[in-house]
């Protein structure tokens, strides 16, 4: 038998954008079109798309995984990770090329993925189980264990349709990993649970790997990334730009996204809140130029727009900031609550402004995190909202730094001599 559970071979998926807006949504539209214009609406659906209507979100991805291989998938988003994951899973057909999958399957994609809505927790997890081609007397071994871990015991018999995206991702984890595949494909889903429960899954995953299973992780978490793989993939511009190990492959995608002072975020899908307030930008920049420095001054803009059709002033808004280092320690917080303010009667679209008159940040790379809450709910949390990188500056006046690889903060300090 062959030691390969993945093989993937010149993977393509091209998606056609811009042209469903134009072309009937229903039944009965399509009907009216054909009838009343059969050869334009026709024409019209088999034309060749054109280049603007192009998306490939992969384009000639081969790799191979043994079995009992864990392998991080790491890149931008968009770069078409969560794509791929989708076809190894059957969700989705690719448009060329081929992936051949050796072995049972579990997965952990969007938020309720494979769950039927109508049906109980309990339910559900029979069905998974049936799915995956076990037997109930397997089922029903594994069930205590799967409720217990997913901490949802009270609402087992609740319909899924009523579970919070927390809970789905609580059950569909549980499920995932407790149901013995022999491939267990997880997706950055995760980023929706809380920080307790993320490190139970993280610590599930290791058991996991250590039993000989072959997992594909998706995630910006670097660290968890480094820890648990050991070899990782990078996925850009849906091309598999570089595969190696854990440390080389994270070290080359930190050192490419280093630069970056700005990011877009209205388009990013791994975030968490109810969205009554939705974070669209960050900027960084400092009146030092265009480099970061240590002891320069640092200013943090994050441009934010209520939901749509809200045009009323927003109380009690909170904005916070959490940085950390390349492998995603936590370094420091910065909140509006922390230093005093409080943010009331904010209009439906603006900017946080935020200024650090020192850095003191050493040379290196780091991610900032961002969260905001309005009247005491989560509104938006977004990890790894962008990274940066800190350049070397003249902090104390002399033409010296600390030895970079011995810590993290330029602290200012004097000495004197007292005899």
């Amino acid at each position: 038998m062959t030691d390969i559970a993945i093989k993937v071979e010149n993977l393509s998926k091209m998606y056609r954008i811009g042209v469903e807006e134009s072309h009937p949504q229903t039944a009965a539209q399509t009907t009216r079109s054909l009838v009343t214009s059969p050869f334009s609406y026709l024409r019209r659906m088999m034309r060749p798309p054109t280049e603007e209507e192009t998306l490939w979100a992969l384009n000639d991805v081969s790799f191979e995984i043994k079995r009992g291989e864990v392998v991080g998938i790491i890149g931008r988003n968009g770069a078409g990770k969560s794509t791929l994951l989708k076809i190894l899973s059957r969700i989705t057909e690719p448009t060329s090329g081929r992936a051949e999958i050796r072995g049972r399957v579990g997965s952990l994609l969007e938020v309720g993925t494979g769950f039927h809505p109508e049906l109980t927790g309990r339910e559900n997890i029979y069905l998974s189980g049936a799915l995956l081609g076990m037997r109930r007397e397997e089922i029903d071994r594994q069930f205590d264990e799967i409720v217990d871990f997913s901490g949802i015991e009270r609402f087992i018999d609740t319909p899924i349709k009523r579970y919070s995206s927390g809970m789905n991702v609580r059950l569909g984890f549980a499920l995932a990993a407790h149901l013995h595949p022999d491939i267990l494909l997880i997706d950055e889903v995760l980023a929706v649970g809380d920080a307790e429960f993320q490190k139970k899954c993280l610590g599930k995953m290791g058991e996991v790997a250590k039993a000989g299973r072959t997992i594909l992780f998706v995630s910006h978490n670097m660290a968890a990334i480094m820890s648990l793989c050991q070899n990782a993939i990078l996925i850009d511009e849906g091309r598999n730009k570089l595969i190696g190990s854990s440390k080389s492959v994270v070290g080359s995608y930190l050192s490419d996204i280093a630069n970056d002072t700005s990011a877009y975020l209205g388009d990013r899908a791994d975030r968490s809140g109810n969205q009554t307030l939705k974070l669209m930008r960050i900027d960084l920049s400092s009146s030092g130029g265009e480099v970061i420095q240590t002891g320069n001054d640092l200013t943090m803009s994050i441009a934010y727009k209520a939901s749509p059709g809200s045009d009323v002033l927003l109380q009690d808004v909170h904005i916070a900031a959490n940085f950390r280092d390349r492998l995603g320690m936590k370094l420091f917080h910065l909140s509006n609550g922390t230093s005093g303010l409080n943010f009331n009667d904010v209009p439906s679209e603006g900017a946080f402004i935020c200024h650090i008159p020192s850095l003191q940040l050493m040379p290196g790379t780091y991610s900032i995190n961002l969260f905001c809450a309005v009247g005491g709910d989560s509104a938006d949390k977004i990890e790894e909202a962008v990274f940066f990188e800190v350049h070397p500056g003249d902090f104390f006046g002399n033409g010296r730094l600390p030895a970079q690889r011995e810590v993290i903060f330029a602290v200012p300090h004097s000495w004197r001599l007292k005899s």
